[in-house]
């Protein structure tokens, strides 16, 4: 009789205990994976940075893996207002359905690693860079000034605009295109139109490169605006 009523007592404490065992397994089930919200900014930030030239490695931060998010069904990486895909910045995901709604943000570094320009020796300003003044390093893209060179082809013929110290990474403002015309030269004025050319001469009043507007007086002392083009060409516009 005794043996009875143990089994009894037994298999009710079962019967309760189960339900209350798969009902707090299903609650931390339904949590969202950490380790998912991470592989989507990961996959987010690889395939957004894919057109980078050089190397692209991301570093997500540590996410608090004490969150008690609702578990989502589509995780929606984005990037917050002001912020940016380079270096240090931060990275928001958010989950926006009838299951639930929430917004995180992680902070994250992406790093791109590529080769920059690099002043080789000294150069004097209005000189010519050749071949032989740049040197490539490989660097953290994140870390450098904004604007610098990657492409040989972008310095190579352009000349110094002030003195250039060996191992400055190369900027923009550093360089310029040479000048076609010189401030003082005799150069051919060239009116085209439709069916007609006029060709005469005048006097440059300043340097220009290629393509640069340039003003010349011509030959009666009227000052007139053109396009310097080479073999002292300046062309103007009817």
């Amino acid at each position: 009789m005794i043996r009875c009523l143990v089994l009894i007592l037994s298999l009710l404490m079962l019967v309760f205990t189960i339900p209350a065992y798969a009902s707090k397994h299903r609650a931390i089930a339904q949590h969202q994976d950490i380790a998912l919200i991470k592989n989507a900014i990961e996959n987010f930030l690889y395939n957004n940075t894919a057109t980078l030239s050089g190397q692209v490695i991301v570093n997500v931060g540590q996410i608090d893996r004490h969150l008690a998010l609702p578990q989502c069904p589509h995780l929606e990486p984005f990037v917050p207002t002001g912020g940016r895909l380079w270096g240090k910045t931060s990275i928001g995901v958010r989950c926006d359905s009838q299951v639930a709604t929430w917004t995180i943000y992680v902070q994250t570094e992406i790093i791109v690693m590529t080769n920059v320009l690099h002043i080789a020796r000294p150069v004097t300003v209005g000189q010519t860079i050749t071949y032989e003044d740049i040197a490539p390093q490989n660097v953290n893209l994140a870390q450098m000034p904004e604007g610098i060179f990657t492409d040989v082809a972008q310095v190579i013929g352009k000349v110094a605009t002030t003195n250039l110290i060996a191992g400055q990474p190369l900027r923009p403002q550093m360089l310029r295109a040479p000048y076609v015309v010189i401030r003082g030269q005799t150069v051919n004025l060239v009116v085209q139109g439709r069916g007609f050319s006029i060709r005469s001469e005048g006097q440059a009043l300043a340097d220009a490169a290629e393509g640069q507007v340039v003003q010349v007086r011509n030959k009666s002392g009227r000052i007139m605006n053109g396009f310097a083009r080479t073999n002292s060409i300046v062309e103007i516009q009817p």
